[in-house]
């Protein structure tokens, strides 16, 4: 099952790749890698082990997709699961301000190009919803962290599709 998902992710980024035209955007959307329950009372906690290897194993998984820009929110959770795919594709990571989520700001931003956004169990297929114009997915159980929602965008269409890579 899991090499079907692959294929599938591989078929999407070709997709995403060969598309290259301005009204063409695709959004990929994740959730942080799991993060460390060490301190009950943390607020922003960091990545435990387990988050690390999952964030190391999005860069491989993304190894054929080239980002035009990568956004995380303001989390270190977050910005720890960006940084390495991030490093990757030699860009930086920009803060996304889940309070505006998909306003006219964001779509000219990344209008045309191939985005990837870090963002939480509850924003992340918000966000999808949002760019579908539809309630499509509802909230991320706290112990999923593989999904990767893939939406695209071409002109004013959106069309999109939930892997779950676990």
């Amino acid at each position: 099952m899991k090499n079907f998902y692959t294929l599938l992710l591989v078929a999407f980024c070709s997709l995403a790749s060969f598309a290259q035209e301005e009204n063409v955007t695709t959004y990929y959307l994740i959730r942080h890698a799991e993060k460390s329950l060490f301190d009950a009372g943390d607020n922003d906690p960091v990545l435990s082990l387990d988050g690390i290897n999952r964030a190391k194993k999005w860069v491989s998984i993304f190894e054929n997709t080239k980002f035009d820009a990568i956004y995380s929110t303001d989390y270190k959770r977050t910005k720890l699961t960006a940084k390495p795919i991030a490093t990757a594709n030699k860009i930086p990571t920009y803060k996304f301000d889940q309070t505006k989520m998909y306003d006219d700001a964001f779509k000219f931003m990344t209008k045309g190009k191939t985005v990837l956004v870090v963002g939480h169990s509850n924003t992340t297929p918000q966000l999808a919803n949002m760019i579908l114009g539809a309630e499509k997915y509802q909230e991320i159980d706290d112990t999923k962290y593989g999904n990767l929602y893939i939406i695209t965008v071409i002109g004013d269409k959106a069309s999109g599709v939930l892997l779950n890579l676990e």
